[in-house]
C-alpha cells in the first residue's frame, strides 16, 4: 500500500503549492492590509512547523496510521472553513488552523513509507516520494491559477478539501491492515529531544532540510525580480520553475535513482547541495534568459540528489520507534526554511543577484562542511 501513501504525499504537497498563487489575492479581496496579507501568507508555515513537531511525537506514540488518518480528515475539514472567512482576521485564524492540522500529515506519511521500505531500497523509495513532491510543485500552482481565474480562490481550496477527505476515507480500507508497530523492546527505548541534535547524521539532515527550503524561499522571492529585471513577465518565472521541477522528477524516477542505495547518503547529499549552490551562483551572474533555463535544470538535478539523501540519512540514523519525531523535526525545519529564505534576504535588502549569490555560497559552504567529519556509529538509546 506504499503506492497509496505516495498519493497522500502528492496531495499533502498539492495542498501547499495550490495556496501559493491565490492566498495574497484572497487576503486582499477580504480587505487585508499589506501587513495582514503578509501575515496570512506566512501564518500557514508558522503553524505548520508546530503541527510537524506534534505529528512526530504523536506518530511514535499512536502509530503512523492514526495520525495520517486524523490529519487527512481534519485538514480536509479545515480547508472548507475558508468559505467562512469574512475579513483578514478570520482568515488569519483559519490559516493558523489549516497549517497546524496539515502539519500532521507529512511526518506520519514519510514515517509510514520509511518503515514499510525494504532494507537496501530506502534511498530509491525516498527518491520516488520526492518525485510526487516535485509533481505537486508543478501541477499545484498551475491548477490553482487556472481554476481561481475562472471561478474563485475558495473553489481551489474546496477541491483540495474533497480530495483529502476522500483519501482519509480510503485510508480506512487501504492502510489499516498494513499498519506496523515497532518491536516492544524498541518501544521501551526513550530518545530525548537533545539526543536528536547530538547525532551527526540527524543534524546534517535537519540542516540540509532547512537549507533546501531556504533556497526555495529565495527562489520564490528573487527569481521573479530577476526575470522582470531582464525584461520578461511572471509567466517566464513559472516556466523556469517548471524546468527545475521536471528535471528533478526525471532524476527521481529514472534508473539513476538506484544511486541513492549504492552510494553513501553523505556523498550524494554533498553533491546535490554543491550543484544547487553552483546553479544559484550562476543565476546571480547570468543576464541571458536562455542560460537561466540551463541553470534551473542544474538546480533541479541538485535538488533531486539532495532530497532523497536527507531522507536516507535520517532513516539510517533513527530506529523505527523514533522516526515519527525525527520526521516531525525534519519537516519543521523544512517549513521554517521557506520563511527564513525570503525573510533573511529581504531583511538584508539584497538585490536579486546578491540574494542568489549569498544563498549559493551558503549551500556550497554547507556541502563542504558536511564532509569534514565522518558520522559516528549510530546510537539510539537515550534515557
Amino acid at each position: 500500500m506504499r503506492a497509496f501513501v505516495y498519493v497522500i504525499v502528492f496531495f499533502s504537497f498539492f495542498d501547499l503549492f495550490t495556496q501559493l498563487p491565490i492566498m495574497s489575492p484572497f487576503a486582499e479581496s477580504l480587505g487585508a492590509t499589506p501587513l495582514l496579507t503578509g501575515l496570512a501568507v506566512g501564518m500557514y508555515s508558522f503553524s505548520n512547523t508546530i503541527g510537524n513537531i506534534f505529528s512526530g511525537f504523536l506518530t511514535d506514540k499512536k502509530g503512523a496510521f492514526r495520525i495520517l488518518l486524523t490529519g487527512l480528515l481534519l485538514t480536509g475539514a479545515a480547508l472548507l472553513l475558508y468559505h467562512l472567512a469574512v475579513d483578514a482576521w478570520s482568515l488569519l485564524a483559519i490559516r493558523f488552523l489549516h497549517g497546524l492540522l496539515a502539519g500532521l500529515i507529512v511526518p506520519a506519511a514519510f514515517t509510514y513509507l520509511a518503515n514499510a521500505a525494504a532494507e537496501g531500497k530506502k534511498g530509491k523509495g525516498a527518491a520516488i516520494s520526492g518525485a510526487f513532491v516535485g509533481l505537486a510543485a508543478i501541477v499545484g500552482p498551475a491548477f490553482s491559477g487556472i481554476v481561481a481565474s475562472r471561478t474563485s480562490e475558495t473553489t481551489v481550496l474546496t477541491v483540495t478539501a474533497v480530495s483529502l477527505l476522500i483519501l482519509g476515507m480510503l485510508a480506512l480500507f487501504f492502510l489499516r491492515t498494513n499498519t506496523k508497530t515497532a518491536p516492544k523492546e524498541e518501544q521501551k527505548e526513550k530518545m530525548t529531544v537533545l539526543a536528536f541534535f547530538q547525532n551527526a547524521n540527524v543534524v546534517k539532515a535537519f540542516i540540509g532540510a532547512f537549507l533546501l527550503m531556504f533556497s526555495q524561499g529565495v527562489l520564490a522571492y528573487m527569481l521573479p525580480l530577476k526575470v522582470i529585471h531582464l525584461g520578461y513577465d511572471a509567466q517566464t518565472s513559472g516556466m523556469l520553475l517548471s524546468v527545475f521541477g521536471i528535471m528533478a522528477i526525471l532524476v527521481f524516477l529514472l534508473p539513476i535513482n538506484t544511486v541513492f542505495d549504492r552510494v553513501k547518503p553523505m556523498w550524494t547529499l554533498a553533491f546535490g547541495m554543491t550543484v544547487m549552490g553552483i546553479s544559484l551562483v550562476l543565476i546571480s551572474q547570468m543576464g541571458v534568459i536562455q542560460f537561466l533555463y540551463v541553470c534551473m535544470a542544474l538546480y533541479g538535478i541538485g535538488f533531486a540528489f539532495l532530497f532523497p539523501s536527507l531522507n536516507s540519512l535520517l532513516v539510517s540514523a533513527v530506529v523505527p520507534a523514533h522516526r515519527g519525531k525525527a520526521y516531525g523535526y525534519f519537516y519543521a525545519f523544512f517549513s521554517f526554511g521557506v520563511v527564513a529564505g525570503s525573510g533573511v534576504t529581504g531583511l538584508l535588502e539584497f538585490t536579486a543577484s546578491e540574494g542568489f549569490l549569498f544563498t549559493g555560497v551558503l549551500l556550497i559552504a554547507a556541502a563542504a562542511g558536511s564532509l569534514l567529519k565522518e558520522p559516528p556509529v549510530i546510537k539510539e538509546r537515550q534515557s
